[in-house]
């Protein structure tokens, strides 16, 4: 079986799906050359004549610029410069109208030509002493971009890193009235190929194909002749078929293989040009001509000489009419591009740019306006008409509902508005007009998407700086601290709270890098739970040790009063042990019973004495400074150990006194009594012995109670002592006090009745 290449060198022409066959009407225009036009007294000249960017002004108005001077200077890689068509003057930068569907204005630069046609200096360059990269640069330096329709930049597209297989040149030219290319071919076919031969230095393809319909037999005998005995350059004529001139539709009728969707022709090793392109390389690089006209086919029944013209770029479109005798009609319609896929313009005086291949200008007759839009019958023609084998009458559905999803699903970006599927409607639909809207709003929303997606990493760059300048900072924070720590290590100034600093730095940074988990804070609440406790017992450690600190309110007396009942405890019992002795010298043996009592009264104030010192003493050395100025609430609390003291201190006394006093009246009573009073004595010794009794037991009970208050007393010091007064009124307890006192009054009436029952007996 041959090889795709053997199948080419024999000639082989494949087919493509649908298509459609209009009447061509090329016979008008392809058997006249092409006329030159006078200059126009006006160029508008828009600074964006292709797929791109526009390119930075670099004259301002008043200047004065020459025929093929650069305009604007391209600085980005999607933009070629646009250049004067001749010299004169620059009017204005301005908006104007732009030759494109939408009819929205464009930034435009608008030249008075002076007549005089002056060109810049020129540099034509020779293809064979130069690299490949000057010929990429004079070509985008000389403004050069698609002229098929699509307005691609040229340098670009053959600026490739893979390898090519084919080179097409496009010469089919489907479409109907339009004879440009045909007349280009037909008088400049050796610059068409001295350009191609440039492409091939470019690309280095295996293989040049330059396909041309069948209709154009001097066009196809005039490049043959121009290519002589190239090698592997070969003009394939395919049948006359709309749209044959389709990029994908070309490279399947010349190669039977077909561009898959959403990829490039150079993807399958395949790049196509125009032959228009081709010979504005090869003016721009052997002449030094940039791209500042071109061929225009302007055709119509309204017109008194359809012809191809050489229109300057920027030349307003109704020049163009006025030049070929323009018969203006009710509602004329002017139409720029062919009838299939050009477009109606309002404004005449649009300028011809780089893509104007045809101006139309037909009578209503010739190309009856479109009628109304009716429903789809779903009569499936446009199916069957469409060559990109998509499916029209659902692309309609999703283009009204503006469902996008569904658009990019049933390949809408493969449709190249060829306008079969419109030409084919029997309901009249402009189904070419939905998907051109449909086409604008999935290009806004990607560009709005872009934009979100450039927003969305700028924040994210932002984010991550100020998280880098968020960690250098604290970097030099930790350096900073860890420089002071050092230098008061080693001057010997460091203190704790400097490492306190550093720990709290770190654990700062601990907790920032890592966050804690519920065990880990809980053993860090224990633990500041703990470090509380010492503390707090290490307080009132040195609260106890310290007699400076303060005790709580209400639970010692003043150290005055305490001192100041001791020292009249220790005076009194002074008193007492020195008039003791005196009163009690040597008593009889018949008093030595009744006698027993105010010593025992003695001793038990003795005791009472010892047992206040001893208290106040011990009160003193627990707490040696009492609270000074206690509260009002506390006053009443504070008043007991001072009424407790004075109660006992004057209970001692009394009780010495009752003591001492009994002591000096016992001797005179009992003093050798008579002989005759023995046989009554028995009875008083008796009696004596009965109060002496008595008063032991008194004594007894008076030493027990006292002993019982003691302890009370000290159980009382003690909680009084380690607790604070309660603010709750408590119910009065009687001092210890009362109950010595009452055990006193009870031992003095016994030996007052025993003194009274001695003194009434009989002598």
């Amino acid at each position: 079986m041959p090889t795709l290449f053997q199948q080419i060198q024999a000639g082989k022409v494949w087919d493509f799906h649908g298509g459609i066959h209009p009447p061509s009407r090329k016979e008008r225009t392809n058997q006249k050359p092409v006329a030159l036009l006078d200059i126009p007294d006006r160029l508008y000249i828009p600074l964006r004549q292709h797929i791109g960017v526009a390119g930075k002004v670099l004259v301002k108005v008043g200047d004065r610029v020459l025929k093929g001077q650069a305009l604007t200077q391209a600085d980005n890689a999607m933009a070629v410069p646009v250049h004067a068509p001749t010299s004169g003057m620059v009017l204005a930068i301005e908006l104007h109208t732009s030759t494109h569907p939408s009819s929205l204005a464009e930034p435009t630069l608008v030249l008075a030509p002076d007549g005089m046609d002056e060109w810049r200096p020129r540099k034509p360059l020779d293809p064979e002493q130069v690299d490949i990269y000057t010929l990429l640069e004079r070509i985008q330096e000389s403004g050069i971009s698609g002229m098929g329709g699509a307005g691609f930049p040229t340098h670009i597209k053959v600026n490739v890193k893979q390898p090519v297989d084919y080179l097409i040149i496009n010469a089919v030219e489907c479409e109907p009235y339009i004879t440009a290319d045909d007349m280009l071919m037909q008088e400049r076919a050796s610059d068409i190929i001295a350009g191609i031969e440039i492409l091939v230095k470019l690309l280095s393809p295996k293989a040049v194909l330059i396909g041309i319909e069948d209709d154009k037999p001097i066009a196809a005998a005039s490049l043959k002749a121009a290519i002589g005995q190239r090698d592997n350059y070969f003009v394939r004529e395919v049948p006359t078929k709309y749209p044959s001139g389709g990029e994908k539709q070309l490279i399947q009728l010349l190669t039977n293989k077909e561009v898959p969707a959403g990829r490039r022709p150079l993807d399958i090793g395949i790049v196509m040009q125009n032959v228009g392109t081709a010979f504005a390389i090869a003016q721009a690089v052997l002449d030094d001509i940039p791209l500042i006209h071109r061929v225009v086919t302007v055709a119509g029944e309204t017109l008194a000489q359809q012809q191809n013209v050489l229109a300057l770029i920027g030349t307003p479109i109704s020049d163009l009419l006025n030049a070929c005798g323009f018969q203006a009609e009710p509602q004329q319609r002017i139409i720029v591009g062919g009838p299939m896929m050009g477009f109606a313009i309002a404004d005449w005086s649009v300028p011809v740019v780089k893509t104007t291949n045809c101006v139309l200008a037909p009578t209503e007759n010739e190309l009856g306006a479109a009628s109304e839009e009716m429903d789809c019958i779903r009569c499936g023609a446009c199916a069957d008409a469409c060559p990109a084998s998509l499916l029209p009458q659902q692309l309609l559905w999703y283009s009204k509902a503006h469902d996008q999803d569904k658009l990019a699903e049933y390949n809408l970006s493969d449709c190249i508005e060829c306008g079969a599927c419109a030409y084919v409607c029997p309901s009249e639909i402009p189904l070419v007009h939905y998907y051109r809207v449909a086409k604008a709003e999935i290009r806004e929303t990607q560009r709005e998407a872009l934009k979100a997606e450039q927003a969305k990493a700028r924040f994210d760059a932002r984010t991550e700086r100020l998280e880098r300048e968020k960690q250098e900072r604290l970097e030099r924070n930790q350096q900073l601290a860890a420089q002071r720590v050092a230098q008061q290590q080693a001057s010997g100034q460091a203190s704790q709270s400097a490492a306190a600093v550093q720990q709290a730095l770190a654990r700062t940074q601990q907790q920032s890098d890592q966050p804690l988990d519920k065990a880990q804070i809980i053993a860090e609440r224990e633990r500041k739970k703990a470090e509380a406790l010492a503390y707090q017992q290490q307080k009132q450690q040195a609260q106890t040790a310290t007699p400076a600190e303060n005790t709580a309110p209400g639970t010692a007396e003043d150290p005055r009063k305490a001192a100041i009942a001791a020292a009249l405890a220790r005076a009194k019992a002074k008193k007492q042990a020195e008039a003791q002795p005196e009163a009690i010298e040597q008593p009889a043996p018949a008093e030595t019973a009744a006698s027993d009592t105010p010593d025992m009264d003695a001793k038990k104030a003795a005791v009472a004495a010892a047992i206040a010192r001893a208290k106040a003493k011990k009160q003193a050395e627990a707490q040696p400074e009492a609270i000074e100025q206690p509260a009002p609430a506390e006053t009443a609390a504070s008043d007991i150990p001072d009424v407790n003291a004075k109660k006992a201190a004057v209970a001692a006394a009394i009780a010495r006194a009752k003591a001492k006093k009994q002591a000096e009246a016992q001797p005179e009573a009992v003093e050798q009594p008579a002989p005759a009073e023995t046989a009554s004595s028995d009875t008083a010794d008796m009696d004596a012995k009965k109060a002496a009794v008595a008063a032991a037991i008194a004594r007894a009970k008076a030493k027990k109670l006292a002993e019982q208050a003691e302890a009370q007393q000290q159980t009382e010091v003690k909680a009084t002592t380690q607790q604070a007064p309660s603010a709750e009124p408590q119910e009065p307890v009687a001092p210890p006090e009362q109950d010595a006192k009452k055990a006193a009054i009870a031992a003095a009436i016994a030996r007052a009745k025993a003194k009274k029952q001695q003194n009434s007996e009989p002598l």
